[in-house]
């Protein structure tokens, strides 16, 4: 193919790929993305009625290499009959050097997922590859085009250096999770419990996805019997910037969707102060008092962020 012709093919490509982006208010709450192995059905039913904001159907590391195959099918089906309620339905590839997730997504799409969630991403190109198979095969079947959407793992050396090109690379594109094990793998560090090691990179990807619109999903916590523990991990993700966090069993759902779930009186409170700044801005107000506290936009930004976070 000449240039011309390729040039006139991505133009005609183009043509039935409008904006992908989904408007601020439908995008979903993820504060618990809970990962089920793709090859067991009865856990996956399982993880679908705990209340999880996102059941993940794990095609990599929750499933042997022998069981690969077996994976997809039982995903598949799943993803056809399983009854997830409002839970959002995801499913993790193995990571696209393994030669593995090109059947993965082959195998896995018709039963019309969600989401996939990507493993290892080290680049703009890995997740623009998938955006535009999604975008041909959105196409064929008469889906409606952006409507699987993508969530890109960032979990070593390479991915943390290269993460504003990842999170601006594909309006697809609705979350980076960041990957602590695995990054402390990569680099040759000592995972602890304070996470200094990984301090860094965690808030590079807050960052990195604030400023890109994107939501910051926080590393997995792997001491399944420290409650406190968790709680503790998960209120600093709060308070870093996170929107969520990964669950590796189902215990930890409850947790996670009570610490980034603001309170009543909170939300009500935020409703409250954005009721007030519409009320100024109307009369020409800039800053303003509310509660004997100064109001500027970066307070109703946080108003609004809170609020996204209730479902509001």
């Amino acid at each position: 193919m000449n240039p011309a012709q390729t040039a006139s093919t991505v133009a005609n490509q183009e043509a039935w790929r409008p904006d992908l982006s989904p408007a601020p208010s439908r995008r979903r709450r993820r504060r618990s993305l809970l990962f089920m192995p793709g090859d067991d059905l009865r856990k996956i039913e399982k993880g679908a009625a705990l209340g999880a904001d996102a059941v993940v159907l794990d095609l990599e590391d929750g499933v042997a290499t022998n069981r690969k195959q077996a994976a997809r099918v039982v995903a598949c089906e799943a993803l056809r009959s399983v009854v997830f309620g409002s839970t959002e339905r995801l499913v993790r590839l193995n990571a696209p050097e393994t030669g593995l997730s090109g059947e993965d997504l082959n195998q896995t799409v018709e039963g019309r997922p969600d989401g996939y969630v990507l493993p290892k991403v080290e680049s703009a190109a890995t997740v623009q590859t998938l955006s535009r198979q999604l975008a041909e095969i959105e196409h064929q079947h008469g889906w409606q085009a952006g409507s699987i959407r993508l969530l890109a793992v960032v979990e070593t050396a390479r991915g943390i250096m290269q993460l504003q090109s990842i999170a601006e690379s594909d309006p697809r594109l609705d979350a980076l999770a960041f990957g602590a094990e695995d990054l402390a793998g990569d680099i040759g560090a000592t995972r602890t419990r304070e996470g200094w090691e990984v301090f860094y990179a965690r808030g590079a990807v807050v960052i990195a996805a604030a400023a890109n619109g994107l939501q910051a999903i926080d590393m997995i916590f792997t001491d399944l019997q420290d409650v406190d523990g968790l709680r503790a991990e998960a209120q600093r993700a709060l308070q870093m910037g996170f929107a969520g966090k990964m669950a590796i069993h189902p215990r930890q759902v409850a947790i996670m969707n009570e610490v980034f779930t603001p309170s009543e009186e909170a939300a009500a409170r935020a409703q409250a102060l954005l009721h007030a700044f519409e009320e100024h801005q109307a009369a020409g107000t800039g800053v303003f008092a509310f509660e004997g506290r100064m109001v500027d936009m970066p307070v109703v930004r946080a108003a609004r962020r809170l609020l996204e976070r209730a479902g509001l």
